[in-house]
């Protein structure tokens, strides 16, 4: 059968954390060898490093926090903290649920242009490219696709915009290429805490299906803001989370750009 994510695939997902000053390392490149070596599937291991990499500026604000179990599901990891047992929940909120589909298949996209790249000379175009898109971007049709493709091939290797690519900047990278979305905030684009509310709920609902053998259970809710569909600038009505009940022991938001967190239990 053939892999759905390949080791190159893995390599470059965790390189793209490596360019944040704040990650720790260590950790991640050691609890990664243990997903590795465990019996799971290509697609649940490389879930299973995408969520321990979020968690990267939770290990910050409490460092520690030793993770004994990252293969488990119901919670997804157990950890050792302060002779306790931990079971940790973890989910993303997504703040922009039309720009999922959109960003998903432009992931797609932007593999496909990595791999001509590639094929053509690692060695001249290696680094981390951060493009910007002029919004009436469409990646639903394959000529589409196709077009997006050629677009930023043609971007990258004239070093300023083609098309569709709106804006371009390239950042040191000593191994492969990585394409990737622009950071941009909008200082007035608010996450909505009803959506923290209602994501607490849904939870609340498996809770007794958990593993009973951990002495405290938490939910860490995160806002991946590498991702355009996460992204927020401020929380509205933030307030209203203090008034959740939960049977949960703690519940935090975090956000794993600057690792802002925020107690919510």
């Amino acid at each position: 059968m053939k892999k759905a994510f390949s080791d190159e695939d893995l390599i470059k997902n965790l390189s793209l954390y490596y360019l944040n000053r704040h990650l720790k390392k260590k950790p991640i490149e050691k609890y990664h060898r243990k997903i590795d070596e465990s019996p799971l599937h290509d697609r649940e291991k490389y879930k299973k490093k995408t969520e321990i990499l979020l968690l990267n500026s939770f290990m910050h604000h409490f460092p520690d926090v030793k993770f004994e179990d990252l293969t488990c599901e119901s919670p997804d990891f157990i950890a050792k903290f302060n002779d306790k047992k931990i079971g940790i929940e973890l989910t993303e909120v997504i703040n922009h649920l039309e720009m999922k589909k959109i960003e998903s298949s432009l992931n797609k996209i932007f593999r496909q242009a990595e791999i001509l790249l590639e094929q053509e000379d690692t060695t001249k175009y290696r680094g981390v490219y951060f493009l910007e898109f002029h919004s009436n971007i469409r990646p639903d049709t394959l000529e589409n696709q196709q077009e997006i493709i050629l677009n930023i091939y043609k971007s990258i290797r004239r070093g300023k915009p083609v098309g569709c690519v709106k804006s371009i900047r390239k950042s040191f990278h000593r191994r492969n290429v990585f394409i990737t979305h622009e950071y941009n905030m909008n200082l007035f684009d608010e996450l909505c805490s009803e959506k923290i509310l209602e994501l607490i709920e849904k939870k609340n609902e498996k809770f007794p299906y958990y593993d009973t053998s951990v002495d405290e259970c938490w939910l860490v809710i995160v806002s991946d803001m590498n991702s355009i569909a996460s992204r927020y600038t401020f929380i509205q009505d933030k307030e209203h989370l203090h008034q959740v009940k939960s049977p949960f022991h703690k519940i935090f938001h975090l956000e794993n750009l600057c690792g802002n967190i925020t107690s919510i239990k």
